[in-house]
């Protein structure tokens, strides 16, 4: 049987790999430690198509290590350690490093599963590359995460896909004899979804479904054949990341209706009722956040009473959430500002901690300066008192920036009150 297009095209080196510059680029974290021999175990998170399987059969090639496959689907405890046995014995594991282990949808193994990983990865019998779809802070018990490095994989861009599907015209041999033109690849590119493997698939069918040779490829041909095919080009699930993209943005941008109609199409598809309810929680957080507090409150609940009652009736406040959430009042000022500190740590490094800030438990420190001159806030009128907090060298830098809602205008009012002038909100 011959090889899916999208298996044929698959790269073999980092050169011929598309996307994912970030991790992968020249002078990137993951190619210079691939470039070294040397690499830490690390978890890949990110949507189908990214090129996480890629990846790990690239790495392991390059270093010339052995390469151990599992899907978390179908693999348990047992054949974690039988292959963690042959790891210990392999001959290469003196000279070229532990062998690696690739575990794919890595989050659907059970918490005993990935326990039986833990001594291995730390003491180095294998080098664990894990894959998934999911939300590793969710999904991966955190002393096996607390082991392992984090890359997030993206969608792939317009630039990525067309270079993609030029790379499989050009040097394809099926694609080759038929003589394939890309006449037209908007539709390709909008039924990909920043898919390399759906986008592949697409491309396949609409070939395959031309008598003629050349084949041209039109946008009208490309609709033609995923009506005829609607599941064809997505076999992991019906449009997994963009109906679970349209639900959150119809939350974002208060459309009730439209909402629930996203969450109803998941429902109907058979969606992890957990991962809806995840989703509520974060949107809770990102897009509502202080504008109504009580909108993380029932999200949550939410959550929780998802996780007691289960299915169907967990449908029930999934949809009360996602009503609420939607014609609550928006605001992003949480996120954001935790974004702009996160960026300002990065770019300022290790600033000391003023000495009035230290923690003081001995008399070295005490003598040292530390804890010196701090002011204990409930000793003063309303509970407040004006003294620095920040490192010294971002004294004058506001992390948080209240947005025009009726909540933060009053939290703005009563900040700038206390602060005044040392803290000026716009």
């Amino acid at each position: 049987m011959a090889q899916p297009l999208a298996e044929r095209m698959r790269p073999t080196s980092l050169d011929g790999f598309v996307g994912q510059k970030h991790i992968v680029g020249e002078d990137a974290i993951l190619r210079k430690m691939v470039d070294s021999g040397r690499i830490l175990s690390f978890i890949l998170w990110g949507p189908p198509g990214t090129g996480k399987t890629t990846l790990a059969k690239i790495i392991a090639h390059k270093l010339n290590r052995p390469f151990y496959t599992l899907n978390a689907v179908s693999a348990g405890v047992k054949d974690v350690r039988e292959i963690i046995e042959k790891a210990k014995s392999s001959p290469l594991f003196a000279t070229n490093g532990s062998p690696i282990l690739f575990i794919d949808e890595i989050h659907r193994f059970s918490k005993s599963q990935q326990d039986s990983l833990l001594n291995a990865v730390e003491t180095g019998v294998v080098t664990l590359i894990g894959a998934t779809t999911e939300n590793p802070s969710f999904e991966v018990i955190r002393p096996l995460l607390s082991r392992c490095q984090l890359y997030v994989l993206k969608s792939l861009e317009k630039e990525d896909l067309l270079s993609l599907l030029k790379n499989a015209v050009e040097n394809d041999i099926v694609l080759k004899r038929r003589n394939v033109e890309l006449q037209e690849t908007d539709a390709l590119l909008a039924h990909s979804g920043g898919d390399a493997r759906k986008l592949l698939n697409v491309l396949e069918l609409v070939v395959e479904a031309e008598s003629a040779t050349p084949v041209i490829i039109t946008n009208e041909k490309v609709k033609q054949r995923i009506l005829t095919n609607p599941a064809a080009y997505d076999k992991d699930g019906e449009m997994h990341y963009d109906i679970i993209s349209a639900f959150i943005k119809s939350i974002r941008g208060s459309d009730p209706d439209a909402a629930l109609y996203w969450l109803a199409r998941m429902i109907e598809g058979g969606e992890d009722p957990a991962f809806i309810a995840r989703r509520l929680v974060i949107s809770a957080s990102e897009d509502i956040g202080l504008a109504n507090p009580n909108a993380l409150l029932l999200a949550n609940a939410a959550f929780d009473a998802v996780m007691k009652i289960g299915w169907p009736e967990g449908r029930i406040p999934l949809a009360e959430a996602t009503v609420y959430l939607a014609t609550s009042p928006k605001s992003n000022s949480a996120y954001m500002g935790i974004n702009k500190a996160i960026e300002t740590v990065r770019n300022t490094g290790n600033l000391p901690v003023p000495l009035h800030l230290r923690n003081a438990p001995t008399e070295l420190m005490k003598d040292l300066g530390y804890s010196d001159g701090y002011k204990y806030s409930h000793d003063y009128p309303g509970h407040f008192v004006r003294q620095q907090f920040m490192p010294d060298a971002l004294t004058e830098k506001l992390m948080w920036e209240p947005q025009e809602n009726a909540v933060e205008n009053k939290i703005k009012e009563r900040m700038s009150d206390c602060w005044g002038e040392y803290k000026k909100y716009k």
